[in-house]
């Protein structure tokens, strides 16, 4: 079945260029387009699916706005792959009084199996019992801990991360060379917390000190949760900036 015929399997009440969009995403989540590779371009697209190059600029024009893939000037469009820059500009909040972002340095404390509690299991949308892996790490920002992180993702997605010995500092694009899967989106919710005992002594803060508690849900390119986050943040030093419109 040819890429034209193929646009009737998408919802008909979709105005056409997100059918195209959708079918984009179709092949960047069966692998056809590889992080980093590049698309072809428009005129090719257009022909391909049976639109007009508007049609297939739009989608373009979406998914760009979504960072699922990213346009260079002259060069043409690429599938959008997870490096320091994305990870500092799209995935990390904390600034410093200068309001400049800086990647913060992670020290391991520890990689392990075990079964999924209510929580992850409701934040991973798996079964309570499933095998998961968790990930506890602090990272430090200019030199001083800063976050305490606990991350949990499927056993299933990720199977031997638990024997691995050295975690990257920047697991998303570990996750997309790795293991295939590519972090698109994530949510996040923010509360303040306060330091128990083990946040106090990772952090070198008083237990009870002020927290901001970063729980982030990581999403796959078909919408699946595939990681999730719970960062508990110390921001005497730097603070949480979203920049909005």
């Amino acid at each position: 079945m040819d890429d034209t015929l193929k646009i009737v399997e998408v919802p008909r009440a979709q105005p056409l260029y997100a059918q195209v969009k959708t079918l984009m995403m179709q092949r960047l989540i069966a692998g056809q387009w590889r992080p980093g590779e590049m698309l072809p371009s428009e005129f090719q697209l257009a022909a391909e699916f049976g639109v007009s190059q508007g049609t297939v600029r739009k989608a373009l024009d979406e998914l760009t706005a979504e960072n699922v893939v990213v346009r260079r000037q002259g060069r043409g469009t690429f599938v959008a792959e997870h490096d320091d820059h994305r990870a500092l500009f799209h995935f990390f909040h904390l600034v410093g009084p200068d309001g400049e972002r800086r990647l913060p340095e992670s020290r391991l404390i520890s990689v392990r199996k075990g079964l999924a509690g209510r929580l992850e299991a409701g934040r991973l949308d798996i079964g309570r019992g499933v095998p998961v892996i968790r990930i506890r790490r602090v990272r430090s920002l200019d030199g001083c801990p800063a976050i305490a992180e606990t991350i949990a993702v499927p056993q299933k997605l990720f199977p031997d991360l638990a024997d691995i010995r050295e975690v990257p500092n920047t697991l998303y694009d570990f996750y997309e060379q790795r293991y295939g899967i590519t972090i698109a989106r994530a949510v996040e919710r923010l509360a303040a917390v306060s330091a128990n005992e083990r946040d106090a002594k990772l952090l070198e803060v008083t237990p009870g000190a002020p927290l901001l508690e970063i729980d982030r849900t990581a999403l796959a390119l078909d919408g699946a949760p595939v990681e999730w986050r719970v960062s508990r943040c110390v921001t005497s030093n730097h603070h949480y900036r979203v920049e909005l419109g």
